[in-house]
């Protein structure tokens, strides 16, 4: 079979606050290499819906995407973007590698709120309704330390809610244990320490380092666009 017959293509999975625009840098970058990729929206993130999305919902629509792609993919979650991604991929026989950007890689059982011992709602205690704004007190330097001030701000004036509910429900599987993974930790990453990346990478098939902030998909997004191309290449090989 040729190279070009098995090359995968990419989903890319943002994180909370973002939408699908944020990967327009790395989307540009990973085309100039010929790949191929979409993004999801997921549909906890923005404006909310009465009763809110949440986690549930988003691995719906990833699971939805992911039944139109064809051929080998890679799919590659950002922070909270993993959550979803680790319960919606089980199954999903054409996934032949998941790429945690410095992303969370939850336990079965395990909600976002849980990896930060603040405990997750009960179905009957989801809150059904609350949606939050940025949690930083200071987004540019939490998400953003490597961007020049104008990049950093136009990326901020972005961000949109989240839904609360995304954060309580917890995973009921978790995909890693059955497709290989590759944890990306960004060792400059002040939103998601270095540290806790550490503990949920050692869940990981295999670890890459990126000497950034936690979005290098826009202070690095050749250097990464590099990276993914040759984490791809190497899931089909023979």
């Amino acid at each position: 079979m040729s190279t070009a017959a098995v090359r995968p293509s990419f989903l890319l999975v943002h994180g909370s606050w973002h939408r699908p625009a944020c990967w327009t840098a790395l989307r540009g970058a990973l085309a100039a290499g010929g790949w191929q990729c979409r993004a999801v929206d997921l549909p906890s993130v923005g404006p909310q819906p009465s009763p809110t999305a949440g986690m549930y919902a988003d691995a719906d629509e990833i699971a939805a995407q992911l039944r139109q792609m064809e051929g080998p993919v890679v799919v590659v979650a950002h922070s909270y973007g993993g959550v979803p991604v680790t319960q919606a991929v089980v199954g999903h026989p054409h996934v032949v590698r998941l790429v945690y950007l410095t992303a969370y890689m939850p336990e079965e059982g395990e909600s976002l709120n849980d990896i930060y011992d603040e405990g997750a709602s009960t179905p009957e205690e989801e809150d059904l309704y609350g949606s939050a704004p940025v949690l930083f007190d200071d987004p540019r330097t939490a998400l953003y330390g490597d961007l020049p001030d104008d990049q950093a701000e136009h990326a901020v004036s972005q961000l949109v809610e989240q839904s609360v509910r995304s954060c309580q429900q917890r995973v009921t599987r978790a995909a890693w244990r059955t497709v290989p993974s590759t944890y990306v930790l960004c060792e400059r990453d002040q939103a998601i320490a270095p540290a806790l990346q550490e503990v949920m990478a050692a869940r990981a098939t295999h670890v890459e380092r990126l000497s950034s902030d936690h979005s290098p998909f826009l202070s690095a997004p050749v250097e990464l666009a590099a990276l993914l191309g040759g984490i791809a290449s190497a899931a089909v090989e023979v």
